[in-house]
């Protein structure tokens, strides 16, 4: 799934770094299972603005993963504010699961 994004080089960084958050019921990262959407930067302001998605509206874990999240693009990128916000549309699917994320899974 291609996230949303305003700056591709720090999106495609922020992605490589996102791969050390797990979602923890399925054992691979929020970016291979395609919960990310979208992420901006704002240089003036050094702020970084993320829309995600869980896999379902009743995760039990989903506030821990919006945190490893909004975590991980803070130590990643010193000095810049992160907000990150979820959202349910689109819904998840198992679609949105990467190649590699397939492969892990054995599907």
């Amino acid at each position: 799934m291609k996230v949303q994004t305003n700056n591709e080089l720090k999106c495609i960084i922020a992605l490589a770094c996102l791969h050390d958050v797990p979602d923890p019921e399925i054992g691979i990262s929020v970016v291979d299972m395609g919960l990310i959407y979208q992420l901006d930067f704002e240089e003036d302001g050094k702020k970084i603005f993320g829309v995600m998605t869980l896999s379902t509206q009743f995760c039990p874990m989903g506030q821990s993963i919006v945190d490893g999240v909004r975590n991980n693009l803070a130590s990643n990128f010193p000095g810049y504010d992160v907000q990150v916000n979820v959202t349910f549309d689109p819904p998840w699917s198992y679609e949105m699961i990467s190649k590699e994320g397939h492969e892990f899974l054995n599907r």
